[in-house]
């Protein structure tokens, strides 16, 4: 028995780990830095909106989140069907034009949507207005995608994440 439950768990490991994906070829799309175009796109190609993730170097927490959770391929395919993603770094210089078509910088634009903290993810419609924001990791892969289901649904309109969560359970 104590073999069968060993070669069930070797199963399972190989399976996981072969479900396990490039975040920035998978999860992330490349920049161009026109966001205002991006709501454009999102809009063409059915998209909920645009997700950002803001980081920074070196923080534990965002790696931890690329390596556990953005890095599944489920957590990939579900974010990808719905929405735009980027990453944008908090202490970055490079040139960018918001939501509402004003240039900016990276730097500049995290301070005006207020992500201080690493990482913050922060929805936005199709209109370029912010509807969710999430700082910090998810606990796991379901809460996060539990996440992107409350944004996609239209939930965050009548009740907070966490009272969405406690009524899934």
């Amino acid at each position: 028995m104590l073999r069968l439950v060993g070669i069930a768990l070797l199963l399972w490991a190989t399976t996981a780990a072969a479900e396990m994906r490039s975040v920035q070829d998978y999860f992330f799309q490349p920049k161009l830095g026109d966001f205002k175009a991006d709501l454009e796109t999102a809009r063409h190609t059915g998209k909920s909106g645009v997700l950002l993730m803001f980081v920074q170097e070196d923080c534990p927490f965002c790696a931890r989140m690329e390596s556990t959770i953005l890095s599944q391929s489920e957590v990939q395919d579900y974010y990808r069907k719905h929405f735009l993603i980027y990453e944008m770094d908090v202490r970055g210089d490079s040139p960018m034009t918001d939501f509402k078509g004003a240039n900016t910088t990276e730097k500049d634009f995290a301070l005006k949507n207020r992500a201080r903290a690493t990482p913050t993810f922060i929805f936005f419609d199709n209109q370029g207005d912010p509807v969710t924001r999430f700082t910090g990791p998810t606990r796991d892969a379901a809460e996060f995608l539990l996440l992107g289901r409350y944004v996609v649904d239209g939930a965050y309109k009548t009740e907070p994440f966490s009272a969405y969560k406690a009524s899934i359970k």
